[in-house]
């Protein structure tokens, strides 16, 4: 007998798998057994007053599932397939609807109503019984690897799977587990792991490199039946930076707390990255795509600017480059012309140097990888050209509708420190032809 729960109970005492005779379909019971289903599970409608007024449930799969695990078991002794079929003879001479002594062809699994006048199972019952048949039958169906996931997670690289040399695999199938018998992982054709069959995940140990991953469940029946094969990369291999970081001054407002940095970089790794990161000076989050990242660093302060990168299959590497920022006031600058001094709390240092003189020119000489001019802007601002040791550069226009203080404007980077010379030149832009400069950064 089978309760909804799934549970099952043993009826006529003799010993489950004893030939024990029951009293289950009455002229039919020798060479059959009988599973109750309790509950009741017809659909009737109409007739009489009774049984229009049944209502039938729908069977549970715990129960579906009950009732063919008993059916594999059992016939399994006699090696009578489930889904087959077996010859009774009629052992009664009142069963209704059958001749005493002849001959009747029926499924392995029938419903009661096929050895006697009766609605038993109920229609909803009885319509599972080609499930019943095929559950109980084998091999188990839809066997197939769902993931398979490493200690950073299920990462998925195209059609595969890219792990450490630990993974844990993942499987589904559409025939119950309880009909199972046990599952095995297969790693490259060979069995790796073995569970029990309600099992549905594994561990696994893989040498680096491209494997095939499949899994072979085994029905009670004892048939069995492998998964597609599913390609998983152990990766040992840390990602690289095949462009290393190169850290260089920015655009941007600028104080000695904060001196604008854009560092940039290339990382990579043959099978792809899961990750990356800035650790320092500051810690930020970045994309897998991402090769330029903009920060600060403290003036006249040692910086280190460092990165983190993570593959599919978790392996990190890191990297990092150490610049120090350096300001260097208008006041360190050799001048031509006219050039006036400003004071307030919004330069840096408290002062900058102001000219409206066409030709007018600032000149500092230094030495470092990076060079950034800052200036202050407003709606009046003027230009001014650039040369960077003698040569020239750009123009660049200060004017803004909105006023501006220690603004980065221009910035210049070479692959290594040198000395160099960095030269203004006031435009004298007609109507607004003032430029305010506040000096310098240097990056070394």
């Amino acid at each position: 007998m089978v309760d909804k729960c799934g549970t099952i109970f043993e009826g006529r005492f003799g010993g489950a798998a004893m030939p024990v005779i029951g009293a289950q379909t009455y002229g039919f019971n020798t060479d059959s057994m009988g599973i109750a289903a309790i509950g009741t599970y017809t659909d009737l409608s109409g007739g009489d007053s009774t049984a229009s007024t049944i209502v039938g449930a729908t069977p549970s799969q715990a129960m579906v599932t009950a009732i063919s695990r008993i059916a594999a078991w059992k016939l399994g002794m006699s090696g009578v397939s489930p889904t087959g079929t077996s010859t009774l003879t009629e052992g009664a001479k009142d069963s209704s609807g059958f001749t005493f002594g002849k001959t009747y062809t029926v499924n392995a699994v029938s419903g009661h109503r096929n050895g006697f006048a009766t609605d038993c199972p109920g229609n909803q019952l009885y319509a599972k019984l080609g499930t019943v048949r095929s559950y109980a039958a084998g091999p188990p169906a839809g066997v197939g690897v769902t993931s398979v996931d490493s200690a950073s997670g299920t990462v998925r690289s195209g059609t595969g799977y890219v792990t450490g040399t630990t993974a844990t695999v993942r499987w589904s199938t559409s025939t119950p587990t309880s009909l199972l018998s046990g599952a095995e992982v297969l790693v490259d054709g060979t069995s790796v792991a073995k569970v029990a069959g309600t099992a549905t995940s594994a561990s696994v140990t893989l040498t680096s490199g491209r494997h095939t991953v499949q899994v072979r469940a085994a029905h009670v029946s004892g048939k069995t039946a492998t998964s597609a094969a599913v390609t998983v990369t152990s990766d040992t291999t840390r990602p690289t930076y095949p462009t290393a970081p190169l850290a260089q001054l920015g655009k941007g407002t600028v104080n000695t707390a904060a001196v604008p940095v854009t560092v940039t970089w290339k990382a990579a790794d043959d099978n792809g990255l899961r990750s990356q990161a800035a650790t320092s000076p500051t810690a930020k989050n970045l994309t897998t795509t991402s090769t330029s990242w903009s920060t600060t660093a403290k003036s006249a302060t040692a910086t280190k600017f460092g990165l983190t990168a993570t593959d599919l299959a978790g392996n990190t590497a890191t990297a990092s480059v150490t610049r120090t920022a350096t300001l260097i006031q208008e006041s360190s600058a050799k001048a031509t012309g006219t050039w006036t001094k400003r004071s307030s709390s919004s330069y840096l240092g408290g002062y900058s140097a102001s000219s409206g003189t066409t030709n007018a020119s600032l000149t500092w000489t230094f030495k470092g990888r990076s060079v950034a001019w800052i200036a202050s802007r407003a709606s009046t601002s003027g230009a001014v050209k650039i040369y960077v040791d003698g040569t020239y550069q750009a123009t660049v226009d200060l004017k803004s509708a909105t006023t501006a203080y220690r603004q980065a404007m221009w910035t210049k980077t070479w692959s290594s420190a040198a000395q160099h010379t960095l030269k203004i030149v006031v435009v004298g832009t007609s109507g607004r032809p003032t430029v305010t400069t506040d000096g310098i950064a240097v990056l070394n």
